[in-house]
């Protein structure tokens, strides 16, 4: 049963009535970066039209302005994500900066030589490469979780990874390749009790389904605008506030200065002293847009017609012979499939597609030790979301069957 105005939600968002190469366009790259509704669009607009300023610095009245935009902003997200405090939410520029940061700054304080960093093959280079260059400056250990055949994971082998020697776990809540939907509470359970604080990769769960980070029990969730209906260039690190307060800055600069003297400084209070120069105001108050546009449908909406959409997806593109789809079946997954064409080259896949007006994802999708795993070199991905409609993907269907002909068309 559709949950969501299909008709209504496609005219919240202007870019749907673009046409490539002649034909309507199917946007099927959501995973990627989400498309901007009006709301969002005309709200930084408004920003720069009406409130244009530097935050927490000036005393007149644009400045005023900006600064409680950009705080409401940060409120808007607690909420949303159901953090306990105002000061566990800081603003970054992406789910990368996000993880960098805590890498750095939290990783260097604790961890040591001998010291375990716990991961999977399924991570985005975001989540995986800090840790590598972490275990590497500390001389600790990196070890991985095995997948199932699937792509999913047994909490046995996770319970065999995670022992007393284990710092942190790091684990993407929602794979972009696979789709596997990762029991995070669990994970961090097994963390916990091993003294190990749980680092969470959120990218591309917070768009999708209801995120509760005391729920999960997470120590840091990372994610970004760009995947959730707002703006490129913010991302939010949420981590839990006593750990933040032990963690040193990793930039310098700007607000997040308390006092500085000649060889000496010092910081400010959370969560500003990890906010280093001017802050990302506009795309903040984007975000803050783009929650209320989202909220408004309502999460459990937004997964329940995903869902819907994706096995409709799922159950088309396995009836077409000879298309491998990776991950597991359509009721673990979250909206995305990655899949390939027998002879035909992702790359080449995608260039057909777009001919038609369809935007799909190929490539390693950052994440070239999971297409290690997988024996590929490179997939070709489809990501739905809130906008996509069950016509779309009968017009990703008959371009795939094209395609597979004229690529097994002997000249």
């Amino acid at each position: 049963m559709t949950v969501l105005n299909i008709n209504k939600v496609r005219a919240d968002f202007p870019i749907l009535n673009e046409q490539v190469n002649g034909q309507p366009l199917v946007y099927l790259d959501s995973s990627a970066s989400s498309q901007k509704p009006q709301a969002v669009i005309d709200t930084i607009s408004q920003y720069y039209e009406s409130m244009n300023a530097n935050v927490h610095r000036g005393v007149h009245t644009l400045g005023t302005r900006a600064t409680d935009g950009y705080e409401k902003a940060r409120e808007a997200v607690r909420r949303f994500i159901n953090a306990q405090y105002f000061e566990e939410i800081v603003f970054t520029r992406g789910t990368t900066t996000a993880l960098n940061l805590v890498a750095h700054s939290y990783g260097d304080m604790v961890v040591n030589a001998g010291d375990e960093i716990v991961i999977t093959e399924m991570e985005h280079h975001a989540n995986l490469v800090p840790w590598q260059m972490l275990a590497k400056r500390r001389q600790a250990v990196l070890k991985y979780i095995p997948l199932q055949p699937d792509g999913t994971l047994l909490m046995s082998d996770v319970e065999a990874a995670i022992t007393d020697r284990t710092k942190i776990v790091s684990v993407t809540h929602v794979s972009n390749v696979l789709g596997t939907i990762n029991d995070i509470k669990a994970i961090a359970a097994v963390a916990h009790k091993h003294g190990a604080v749980m680092v969470a990769d959120g990218a591309q769960a917070v768009p999708h389904m209801t995120v509760d980070v005391q729920a999960l029990d997470v120590d840091f969730y990372a994610f970004s605008g760009h995947k959730m209906v707002g703006p490129t260039g913010i991302g939010v690190l949420y981590g839990r506030r006593k750990l933040l307060n032990q963690m040193e800055p990793i930039e310098f600069g700007g607000d997040m200065i308390d006092f500085v003297g000649l060889h000496d400084s010092t910081w400010t209070e959370l969560p500003v002293k990890f906010e280093a120069g001017t802050p990302l105001i506009a795309e903040a108050i984007g975000l803050h847009a783009a929650i209320d546009y989202l909220e408004a449908l309502g999460m459990d909406n937004v997964l329940e017609y995903e869902h819907e959409l994706t096995r409709y997806a799922y159950e088309k593109m396995s009836e077409i012979e000879g298309l491998e789809i990776y991950g597991p079946g359509p009721d673990a997954r979250a909206g995305l499939i990655t899949f390939n064409l027998k002879g035909v080259h992702p790359h080449d896949l995608a260039t057909a597609l777009d001919a038609d007006g369809i935007a799909i994802r190929a490539g390693h999708h950052c994440a070239q030790p999971l297409m290690k795993w997988l024996n590929q070199s490179s997939t070709a991905r489809a990501s739905f979301y809130i906008y996509n409609t069950t016509e779309e993907v009968d017009v990703l269907i008959e371009s795939l069957k094209k395609t597979k002909e004229f690529f097994s068309y002997e000249f």
